[in-house]
């Protein structure tokens, strides 16, 4: 299985200050260490780029990084992540411009999200988005 994984994960996974203990986070360890596919695109790379200080941190992140597949989004992707949000709104279901480009992104080539933002879960309910879910 592939996997896309959110900021949410990566954020809980990266943190120094205490021991997460999220379903998730297991998971991306367990993939990482069975080798298999874990991709990111360009705005997760910056979203935690945005969220820790200091050089140090900085240049470790770019260079763990460095190492994963990225995605770029098409001109396709962006029409469609408007057409996925549109569609979420008119549901009832509230999704922002950067989740909602993710979501397409893992539409578009098969892939499986992982997050632990329980808002893909509710967009999976209106698209043909996998999300991973703890059973």
């Amino acid at each position: 299985m592939t996997f896309l994984v959110d900021t949410s994960v990566w954020s809980l996974a990266l943190r120094r200050d205490q021991a997460p203990g999220s379903p998730e986070v297991a998971v991306l360890r367990a993939v990482l260490e069975a080798g298999e596919a874990v991709l990111t695109t360009g705005l997760i790379l910056q979203e935690l780029l945005q969220g820790f200080s200091g050089p140090r941190a900085h240049e470790q992140l770019i260079t763990q990084f460095s190492a994963l597949p990225m995605l770029s989004p098409s001109r396709a992707d962006h029409v469609e992540a408007a057409v996925l949000r549109n569609h979420c709104r008119r549901a009832g279901v509230q999704i922002g411009t950067i989740d909602a480009l993710l979501a397409q992104l893992c539409i578009r080539h098969d892939i499986t999200m992982l997050s632990a933002d329980r808002d893909f879960v509710h967009v999976a309910a209106h698209s043909t988005l996998r999300v991973w879910k703890s059973h």
